[in-house]
């Protein structure tokens, strides 16, 4: 015989409840959305600059016959990335893509560039006009983020966060899909605010000054962001690298919202309205 057990009401309705909160302020959605469009615009035409000379160097200088530490081209019909001395063949994705007569020779394929045909000069006008609206972007955030406190309230880890045992507990549950339920999904968990602040604070103000560096403009107004970075093509180096490492941040990025549940935070990137997960039982 089945035994039924009776579950109060109230009980069935805390189950079934996911209460909403308010977790996006308007002016971090807007940033949000406007820095993603004007990121992805600058990115597709920073790979169509590089196309025009697809080598990275360190120091003053580099031409061809100087020695790079990162090379994408082609040998005949083959493509190849090379990384110091070491070479990886990369045909029909970098150096050489696309299929018999139609196979062109660029480091990078067209539709991952803006323009899609080599066009030096459009992309240089396509990465300088978004570069200012980065620059405005990321200097509203940090002014309306440090008015409003949301820096200062939702991004900076507390003392305990910052704790080994409790970083290395969070990349545990990172690693094993144990997201955050109930009442501590409201707030970033301790991987989310170190690699927010690090994009915010750290890697998108070195993106900034890296580019500035390799202006001859401005160059000879500021001097001193060679000494920094050890020279025009030092600067061009790492400003590749930093965009790799942006690309890498926005990859993870998406695939945790989709693990975590793509509608519930794309509709909270909207409207500010978050759905709370259930909490474990």
């Amino acid at each position: 015989m089945t035994i039924l057990h009776r579950v109060p009401l109230g009980e069935r309705a805390a189950r079934v409840a996911r209460p909403v909160v308010y977790r996006h302020r308007l002016p971090t959605r807007i940033w949000h959305w406007v820095n993603a469009a004007v990121i992805l615009v600058m990115l597709m035409s920073g790979l169509m600059i590089f196309n025009a000379h697809p080598r990275l160097y360190w120091g003053q200088y580099g031409a061809n016959p100087d020695y790079s530490w990162l090379q994408i081209g082609n040998a005949g019909e083959q493509g190849f990335l090379r990384v110091g001395d070491h070479t990886i063949g990369t045909t029909g994705i970098l150096g050489a893509w696309g299929a018999g007569d139609q196979t062109v020779y660029t480091a990078f394929p067209g539709w991952l560039t803006i323009p899609s045909a080599y066009d030096l000069a459009g992309a240089r006008h396509w990465h300088l006009t978004f570069a200012w609206l980065f620059v405005a972007a990321i200097a509203a955030y940090w002014i309306f983020g440090l008015g409003n406190h949301h820096i200062w309230r939702d991004m900076l880890p507390s003392s305990h966060e910052l704790t080994p045992r409790h970083i290395l507990e969070d990349i545990k549950n990172h690693a094993l899909l144990r997201f955050p339920k109930g009442e501590a999904a409201r707030r970033y968990n301790t991987l989310q605010k170190l690699s927010y602040l690090g994009v915010v604070f750290v890697l998108i103000p070195l993106q900034i000054l890296t580019g500035l560096t390799m202006s001859p403009a401005m160059d000879a107004a500021w001097p001193w962001l060679l000494d920094i970075f050890g020279g025009r093509q030092s600067a061009r180096s790492i400003h590749f690298i930093l965009a790799m490492l942006l690309v890498l941040f926005f990859l993870v990025h998406i695939l945790m919202v989709v693990l975590v549940g793509p509608i519930n935070e794309i509709w909270s990137m909207i409207t500010g309205n978050y759905r709370l997960p259930r909490e474990r039982r």
